[in-house]
């Protein structure tokens, strides 16, 4: 199928072409974008009209639990530990494949909806959250959880195997999905890492998100930083470091010299009172900050110009800067160092000839973002989820004009309602 998009105004994200670019077409064949420039005359099945519209890669959102969307607002008042244990915990005992299947639907259209779409996801049930992500074409990166202090340990990494060799789609991707080092014993956190060389995934895990998981890990490892045993144990694989709000300035420092990549997740650190994270002094030292939103049990949405948002903000005020971290930076983040924080930066994250067709269209046409004077800062700081109109996903069009055609929206909203209040009681 051939799609072309029609004078747009583009923010490619691409380091090949200007950050900003008016009346210019995108080309779409076989999934792939084969041609950008101005005035493109090609027969083609389908036009999308993008006058005066911004059209821009897709954001990527590198840390999230998509299946807890129907955990969204439990967290208030809780401490994260307490949280768990007391409130998600004995609910997620509860919950059968089919329930994971249509809270993960749920996400995957709030997320066509508000622009993104890559998720990295990290839960278990792995199955429904694929076939989810399959019904509704959005492109996912996931994992088998993988935790470490019981009997079960082999399994996990043979359900993660059993999965990988399972699914061989374009939009599906695998990572070795340490929970984190605070809920992993030592010996099953190698076999985690040796698992990961031999598939070339990359890890993605939970690390130092508050101050307890902090002391856990030092306690559990027997070290004086949390840092110490990604230097250890981490050197020869692609780390996604989700959180990292409790690293000194001395962790940051040695975490430069190591393969990882940092998940910065802003709202959900704030709700659940862990702090804000370090990211100028992370950029500063040159580590890759990607954002991500949690999922909505902790970090209410999936919507990811709130996230940008917030991780603009944030950093200006805790550093009394207002020069820290511009509009385009925030922009990267969500794009382009998301792809590569997956290792996904030859498919995604920009709009270049050759990549895949992840792209959204932004009308920016309203009160609230009229008169562009800076379309980034627009973009980041006075754009809206809403403000999405159309969303691709390899070359697939997911939502056109606002509308899903995928999916029964009012069904699944009807089928997580019931699955709450089952779990609840």
């Amino acid at each position: 199928m051939k799609i072309l998009i029609k004078n747009c105004n583009l923010i490619s994200m691409s380091e090949k072409r200007e950050k900003y670019e008016e009346n210019i077409d995108i080309l779409i064949e076989d999934k792939k974008i084969i041609k950008i420039e101005k005035n493109i005359t090609q027969e083609v099945d389908k036009i999308i009209d993008a006058t005066n519209k911004v059209v821009m890669p897709g954001f990527i959102n590198t840390h999230s639990h998509i299946s807890m969307s129907i955990f969204r607002e439990t967290v208030d008042g809780y401490k994260t530990q307490d949280w768990l244990t007391q409130k998600i915990w004995p609910m997620e005992d509860k919950l059968k494949e089919e329930d994971i299947y249509w809270a993960t639907l749920l996400s995957c259209i709030e997320m066509i909806k508000t622009g993104t779409t890559t998720i990295n996801d990290m839960y278990f049930m792995t199955d429904s959250i694929i076939e989810a992500a399959l019904k509704t074409g959005i492109r996912l990166q996931t994992t088998r959880t993988l935790m470490g202090h019981d009997a079960n340990d082999e399994q996990r990494l043979s359900e993660l195997k059993q999965l990988i060799e399972k699914y061989n789609e374009d939009t599906i991707s695998f990572n070795a999905g340490i929970h984190g080092l605070y809920t992993s014993n030592e010996q099953y956190v190698k076999k985690c890492i040796e698992f990961a060389k031999e598939n070339e995934l990359p890890v993605h895990m939970h690390f130092c998100e508050n101050e307890q998981e902090r002391e856990d890990i030092k306690r559990e490892y027997k070290v004086e930083s949390p840092v110490e045993v990604i230097e250890r144990d981490f050197l020869e694989t692609h780390n996604i470091l989700a959180h990292s709000v409790k690293l000194n300035k001395k962790d940051i420092e040695r975490l430069k010299l190591t393969n990882s990549y940092i998940s910065h997740c802003p709202i959900s650190n704030l709700k659940l009172g862990c702090g804000v994270a370090k990211i100028k002094e992370m950029l500063d030292n040159d580590i890759c900050v990607s954002l991500g939103t949690d999922g909505q049990g902790s970090g209410s949405n999936l919507d990811m110009f709130e996230t940008m948002k917030f991780t603009a903000l944030l950093q200006k005020g805790i550093n009394e800067d207002p020069e820290d971290l511009p509009a385009y930076e925030v922009l990267k983040m969500a794009t382009i160092n998301g792809a590569k924080t997956l290792m996904l930066e030859d498919k995604i994250g920009s709009i270049d000839i050759g990549k895949s067709a992840d792209i959204i269209v932004l009308n920016l046409n309203n009160v609230l973002t009229q008169p562009i004077n800076n379309v980034f800062a627009e973009i980041v700081y006075n754009a809206k989820g809403n403000d999405v109109e159309t969303t691709l996903v390899n070359g697939n069009v997911l939502m056109e004009n606002k509308k899903i055609s995928q999916v029964n929206e009012e069904e699944i909203f009807n089928k997580c309602n019931e699955i709450i209040q089952r779990i609840s009681k």
